[in-house]
């Protein structure tokens, strides 16, 4: 007998799904988001079971479609995260988030001595291994990991 099973989530109508989170990612997603202070529903599921992933996170947003520079931020702590676009309750488009070759804004250098700490500007990274996960900071080239770096 072929059972459907239920839904660990509700249906949304229109909006964004944001899909395989790793688990100790979730609240640093929302936050980069600023979703915290939307006025969108949201429904947020951590520890659901994944086939890939044994354990991932989940957000919905209702009414809202996100920008790719939105979509850059998510991949600097999540890189593997899938994006489905809702209309009228069907998906009618998956994202694969993919980190860009610069980032801009997003992190902060590392390095207290760089110009970006010192005076009111825009950081911009490049990324030198997006495995490793490895950046350069375009003004005083020092390189670092994702670890040694703070989000903005």
């Amino acid at each position: 007998m072929n059972k459907k099973q239920e839904l660990q989530v509700a249906a949304l109508e229109n909006g964004t799904v944001i899909d395989h989170i790793p688990c100790d990612k979730v609240f640093t997603v929302v936050n980069l988001l600023g979703l915290q202070d939307s006025d969108s529903k949201i429904t947020i599921g951590n520890n659901l079971n994944s086939k890939k992933l044994g354990k991932k996170g989940l957000i919905k947003v209702a009414d809202r479609f996100f920008t790719n520079e939105e979509i850059s931020r998510i991949s600097v702590v999540a890189p593997s995260v899938k994006l489905n676009i809702i209309r009228n309750y069907e998906v009618i488009e998956k994202k694969t988030v993919e980190m860009p070759e610069e980032l801009h804004g997003i992190v902060k250098c590392a390095n207290p001595k760089c110009i970006t700490n010192n005076e009111p500007m825009m950081t911009i990274f490049h990324v030198v291994d997006k495995e490793q996960r490895l950046y350069k900071c375009h003004y005083c080239e020092k390189e670092q990991s994702l670890d040694d770096m703070t989000l903005l």
